[in-house]
């Protein structure tokens, strides 16, 4: 693994950006600019003044702050600095936060053992984890996997509703205007307008827990426990299924804030663990139970599998254009599409690809941010 001095520092401080883009902060290209161009004033060797510069250029309201706090604890390694640990050791998930503020705007808290280690280095790690395959990480990655995967936001793609919401243009809202001119006596007052308010669409995640999946499968948990939670002020409602040899909704297990409390719920109550696959048949249970009566009807779902059939590929051909039917978008992320010389040659997966709108990898951590950005409506070329 390249060491961090080699890291370009413009690269991973674009690597944070996008961090933070996956934990649902609107840190666009605009902002990215700023924050660069404010950190060639500052320098990036303080681990507070880019701490600093990112959140007063990156975060754009008060629901950001947390989401930025989580992201650059876990993005940047964060460390507590000599004399501030906590009294007991608490969920590390639960720490994040406060100690990446405290850290940052404590002098000196660049520091450990005398020596100043830039930001850069410091996040460099972060930037290869982003391109590394999750089946061939060390248990040390994995923990800094871990970290990233909580700071994740999954939104659903939006859609239109038939509730109107007040807007700068748009069409002329009669009610609110002749209020306003009777507020103001008869006198001629400003024009109010209306356009119709927008809503993330339902989001369903079928996850395959086979046992070809095993590598991938506790990160691809946690990343389905981060979609379920999201943000609260844009929160998409999503349902999160387990499939393999039997149908499992996991949905209720993943209502636990802490994703290891999460994954063992999920754990004991999905009884065919690294089992067989047999997508076709779990798809058709999904539809006959959940999917027809209205669960996978305008939403966006997520077939998160390697595609390897062990049943009949013409019965998984056929769910997946009742699928493709009910839902808005149908995307599929398979792991194994990164490796070189992948080619969708498997049964289960060559039947399914016809009924597939986006076909994407889902082997990394950057592969998953590609993957919720196609979920919130991006192409996937």
């Amino acid at each position: 693994m390249p060491t961090a001095p080699q890291a370009d520092p413009t690269a991973v401080l674009v690597g944070f950006a996008r961090a933070l883009r996956a934990a649902g902060v609107a840190a666009g290209p605009d902002r990215v600019q700023s924050f660069l161009a404010a950190l060639e004033l500052l320098g990036s060797e303080r681990r507070s003044d880019v701490y600093w510069a990112g959140r007063l250029t990156l975060c754009g309201s008060q629901d950001d702050l947390e989401r930025y706090d989580r992201v650059f604890a876990a993005y940047f390694a964060q460390k507590p600095p000599p004399g501030r640990r906590a009294r007991r050791a608490p969920d590390p998930k639960l720490v994040l936060r406060p100690v990446a503020a405290e850290a940052a705007m404590t002098p000196g808290a660049d520091e450990e053992d005398g020596a100043a280690r830039p930001a850069a280095a410091l996040a460099s790690s972060a930037e290869v984890l982003r391109h590394r395959d999750m089946a061939e990480l060390s248990v040390a990655e994995r923990a800094q996997l871990r970290r990233l995967l909580a700071a994740f936001a999954l939104s659903g793609e939006p859609r239109r509703t038939a509730r109107l919401r007040p807007a700068r243009r748009g069409d002329v809202d009669p009610r609110r205007t002749v209020r306003e001119l009777l507020h103001r006596g008869g006198e001629p007052a400003r024009l109010r307008y209306r356009t119709p308010a927008t809503k993330p669409r339902r989001v369903v995640l079928l996850l395959d827990v086979s046992g070809s999946m095993d590598p991938y499968a506790s990160a691809l948990l946690r990343f389905a426990h981060a979609a379920a939670h999201g943000s609260p002020t844009t929160r998409t409602q999503t349902e999160v299924f387990t499939i393999g040899t039997r149908l499992t909704r996991v949905t209720r297990e993943m209502a636990h804030r802490d994703p290891d409390a999460a994954l063992a719920a999920v754990a004991s109550a999905v009884p065919d663990w690294s089992g067989g696959t047999r997508l076709g048949e779990m798809l058709r249970a999904f539809l006959d139970r959940w999917g027809q009566r209205g669960l996978a009807r305008g939403a966006v779902v997520v077939v998160l599998s390697d595609g390897w059939e062990r049943g009949d590929p013409e019965l998984l051909a056929a769910q997946m254009r009742r699928l493709h039917r009910l839902a808005h978008r149908v995307v599929w992320a398979n792991p194994r599409k990164a490796h070189p010389g992948y080619a969708p040659l498997a049964a289960g997966m060559a039947a399914a690809l016809p009924s597939v709108d986006a076909f994407v990898e889902g082997h990394s951590l950057g592969a998953l941010e590609r993957l919720a950005a196609v979920v919130r409506g991006a192409s996937d070329a």
